[in-house]
């Protein structure tokens, strides 16, 4: 994890003095576990969670919120603030801030979407087959969000038909005994057929 985590420190800046790193994948994929681990990797870097931006009413159609309250602000060098979603009370709550540190990652489905690319210094997919991802989901959440579940895999389905994340990926994150195995992306130079090595010559684990 910690030559990953400095790999993205020497990426160019993406967005105002912010690089900013995506982890995209389907819903029950690991990807906040792993945005955690990752930021503690970079020292404590901040981690906004789409979940935190997306609510009932509008699953997927929150680009508008995540481009004026992180964004622009971001874009612009200085700090911004978001106004967290609470599922459970079904409403927003109070702002939180959102610093303009030298990484900043955003996890959650759709974070890699066409909107938000322009302005990703990298894209991570947690590589996890949907089916898989989502049964995981539904393990997690319990019963109670039986009906939920139902609904949002309609809707996840429909949103990455209309704007996929995974072809656009630098990286593919997969799950494994280790740790992560960390490969080249459909949307790298080098191609997704190609491992990730290390200057021994092995294979990157994270």
């Amino acid at each position: 994890m910690r030559d990953l985590a400095a790999r993205l420190r020497r990426l160019p800046p993406s967005l105002g003095p912010v690089r900013l790193i995506g982890v995209d994948g389907h819903a029950g994929s690991g990807k906040s576990t792993f945005a955690g681990h990752l930021a503690d990797a970079l020292g404590g870097a901040p981690v906004l969670h789409l979940d935190d931006i997306a609510s009932h009413e509008r699953l997927f159609e929150w680009t508008d919120r995540l481009m004026a309250q992180v964004i622009h602000p971001l874009a612009h060098g200085g700090s911004a603030a978001y106004t967290p979603y609470d599922w459970r009370e079904r409403r927003f709550g109070a702002a939180r801030p959102l610093p303009a540190a030298p990484v900043v990652l955003v996890e959650g489905v759709g974070a890699g979407r066409r909107a938000l690319r322009p302005h990703l210094a990298l894209l991570l997919w947690m590589e996890l087959p949907r089916e898989e991802s989502w049964n995981r989901g539904r393990l997690r959440d319990g019963a109670e969000q039986r009906e939920f579940w139902e609904g949002w895999v309609r809707a996840e389905q429909a949103h990455f038909v209309r704007d996929p994340s995974r072809p656009h990926a630098d990286l593919l994150v997969l799950q494994s005994p280790k740790g992560y195995e960390v490969l080249p992306g459909p949307g790298s130079i080098s191609g997704p057929d190609q491992s990730v090595t290390q200057s021994d010559g092995s294979s990157a684990l994270w």
